[in-house]
C-alpha cells in the first residue's frame, strides 16, 4: 500500500515537542518533512541531555523521518531559498514564539498571497486576543493554567503529569488539522488561497480537561485529585500486594461491582449494602472499599490477583516503572519495536500506535543538524557554486560531515 501521504511536502520551522510532533506524525503517514534549523544550534530540544548516544531522547524520538535544512532566515538569501521551498510545499507547521513569523513575513496572511497553496498552521500557547495571547507558553504552564495539575497528584499536592500531555496532544490536533484539509483539497472542497489553522496548547488542555471542567462547572465542586485514582468512580486505584507488587484494579459500572465484591475479594456484604449500590454512593464511601480491597490484595500475589480478576472479567494491570515498560512481554510478543537511524547509531523505538493493514508507518531516520542542506539545494536548481556562495555568505550552515 502507498503511504497515504506520500506525495505531500511538509515545511516545518519548530522547537522543542508540539510542532516536531505533529510533522513526526505526518511523516510517519509518508509525507516529505524539511525541518528548517537554525545554523547555529538548530532546535533547542537537540540539546535536552545526551542519553541517546550522545543524542537527546526529546529530539530522537519526535524528529525521524524528516531532512534537516540549515538556513539563516535573517539573510535575505536564507529566505528566498525558504520560499523556494514553499513554492513547491503543501503544508507549513510553525511553533515559534508570538508574533515570530509575521516578523518574517511568514505570517498565514503573508503566505496566502506568496504561497496560496500552502495551508499554514501556526501553534502557540494562548492564542490570540486573550489576555494571555503574548505570553511564552512551555508544557508544564499551560498544565499549569488550564487545571492539569489540579486534577493531578493529591490534595495540596499538585503535580504534572509525567508525559508533556499538552504538547503532544496539540501536536495531534495540528497533524489531524493538515490532513482534514488535505483531503478536503482532494475532493474539490477549497477555493481560493489554502486555509490556515491556529492550535494553541491552552485550548488542547482545556479541551482534555472537558471532564474536569464539565463537572465542576455543573456542580460548583473542584474535585480533589486522589493520586492514582479517579474521583470519577470507585473503585478504581493502586493496591499493594504480598510480594511487593503493585496491581491496579477498576471498575466502571454496577455489574462490576457486584463481581468484585462477590468475586474477588469475597465480601457479599459489601455487595449488599445499599451504601454501595452505585458508583455516585461508592464514590462517597470510598474508603471504606479500599480499605476492603487493600486487605485483600495484602494476602495474595500478584499473579493470584490478576488472574482471579480476569476470571471474574475486572479490570486490572501491574504498575510498571519505564524500564520495566522497556521490557514489556506484551510488547515483544507483538512486534512492536523497529530500528530507526540516528546520526550516531541505530536505535530502537516503538511503532506508531495505528495498526493499518497492507500498511507499516515509516519510521525513517532521525537528522543530523544540516544533514539534508545540500541535496535540497540541488534539487531547488543551485549549482554546487551557488551553494558554496551561500556558504560562504552565512546564509546556510556548514557542510555537514
Amino acid at each position: 500500500m502507498t503511504a497515504p501521504l506520500a506525495g505531500i511536502t511538509v515545511i516545518a520551522m519548530e522547537q522543542a515537542v508540539s510542532a516536531p510532533m505533529c510533522t513526526r506524525v505526518l511523516a510517519d503517514f509518508g509525507a516529505r518533512v524539511i525541518k528548517i534549523e537554525n545554523p547555529v544550534g538548530g532546535d533547542f530540544a537537540r540539546d535536552y541531555d545526551d542519553v541517546v548516544l550522545g543524542q537527546a531522547a526529546h529530539f530522537v524520538w519526535a524528529n525521524r523521518g524528516k531532512e534537516s535544512v540549515t538556513l539563516n532566515l535573517k539573510s535575505p538569501a536564507g529566505m528566498e531559498v525558504l520560499h523556494r521551498l514553499l513554492d513547491r510545499s503543501d503544508a507549513f507547521v510553525s511553533n515559534l514564539a508570538p508574533g515570530a513569523t509575521a516578523r518574517l513575513g511568514l505570517s498565514p496572511d503573508d503566505l496566502k498571497i506568496r504561497h496560496p497553496q500552502v495551508i499554514s498552521l501556526e501553534i502557540d500557547g494562548y492564542g490570540p486576543g486573550g489576555p494571555l495571547s503574548h505570553k511564552r507558553a512551555y508544557d508544564l504552564l499551560v498544565q499549569a493554567e488550564s487545571g492539569s495539575c489540579a486534577s493531578t497528584g493529591h490534595a495540596g499536592m499538585p503535580a504534572k503529569p509525567g508525559a508533556a500531555v499538552a504538547d503532544i496532544s496539540t501536536g495531534l490536533y495540528s497533524a489531524l488539522s493538515i490532513m482534514a484539509l488535505l483531503l478536503g483539497r482532494a475532493r474539490g472542497g477549497h477555493a481560493g488561497p489554502a486555509p490556515s489553522v491556529a492550535v494553541s496548547l491552552f485550548d488542547t488542555m482545556t479541551d482534555i480537561m472537558g471532564y474536569q471542567l464539565t463537572y465542576t462547572q455543573h456542580s460548583g465542586v473542584d474535585q480533589t485529585p486522589l493520586g492514582m485514582s479517579s474521583p470519577a468512580v470507585a473503585p478504581y486505584g493502586s493496591f499493594a500486594t504480598r510480594d511487593g507488587q503493585t496491581v491496579v484494579l477498576g471498575t466502571t459500572n454496577d455489574r462490576e461491582w457486584q463481581r468484585l465484591a462477590r468475586e474477588i475479594i469475597d465480601r457479599p456484604d459489601l455487595a449488599d449494602d445499599p451504601r454501595f449500590a452505585t458508583n455516585s454512593d461508592r464514590c462517597a464511601h470510598r474508603a471504606e472499599i479500599d480499605d476492603a480491597i487493600e486487605s485483600w490484595c495484602a494476602r495474595h500475589d500478584l499473579d493470584h490477583i490478576q488472574q482471579t480478576a480476569d476470571r471474574a472479567g475486572i479490570g486490572n494491570s501491574r504498575y510498571n516503572l519505564p524500564s520495566e515498560v522497556i521490557a514489556h512481554p506484551h510488547l515483544r510478543a507483538r512486534d512492536r519495536w523497529r530500528d530507526v537511524a540516528t546520526p550516531n547509531g541505530t536505535i530502537e523505538a516503538l511503532l506508531p500506535p495505528p495498526v493499518i493493514s497492507d500498511f507499516e508507518m515509516g519510521m525513517g531516520a532521525v537528522p543530523g543538524l544540516g544533514e539534508h542542506t545540500d541535496a535540497v539545494l540541488r534539487e531547488l536548481g543551485y549549482a554546487a557554486d551557488a551553494v558554496a556562495l551561500l556558504r560562504a555568505d552565512g546564509a546556510i550552515g556548514a557542510a555537514y560531515p
